[in-house]
């Protein structure tokens, strides 16, 4: 690839692709934090409360941007603008990677 084909496709990797979350992510660490989400988002990420939305095998991009929305008060929410508010971009991470880890199946009904 010549200079000009290799910048080009540089400058197009930046301008395509959704930025990486900043820290690094430890799905383990995610796990061990996930458990103050257990009242609302269940122990395996689906919901128990009635309000509250599954997280289990949601994107880590969609998981990283709401919890940062939650924290900077872009997205608000009673409970989640509270709990947010003490997370680092570390446990945002790890929290995220936890989910996105996490394989959700369904099951199609039986039609006749």
């Amino acid at each position: 690839m010549n200079g000009f084909a290799s910048r080009a496709a540089a400058a197009l990797m930046v301008v395509a692709c959704p930025a990486m979350p900043a820290a690094a992510a430890d799905v383990a660490a995610g796990k061990a934090k996930a458990g103050e989400c257990t009242p609302c988002h269940g122990a395996n990420g689906l919901a128990v409360a009635p309000d509250a939305p599954n997280l289990a095998g949601d994107s880590v991009y969609y998981l990283t941007a709401q919890l940062k929305a939650f924290r900077g008060g872009e997205r608000k929410h009673e409970q989640m603008s509270i709990i947010a508010k003490g997370l680092t971009d570390e446990d945002i991470a790890d929290l995220a990677a936890w989910f996105s880890a996490i394989t959700v199946t369904a099951t199609l009904p039986k039609v006749e």
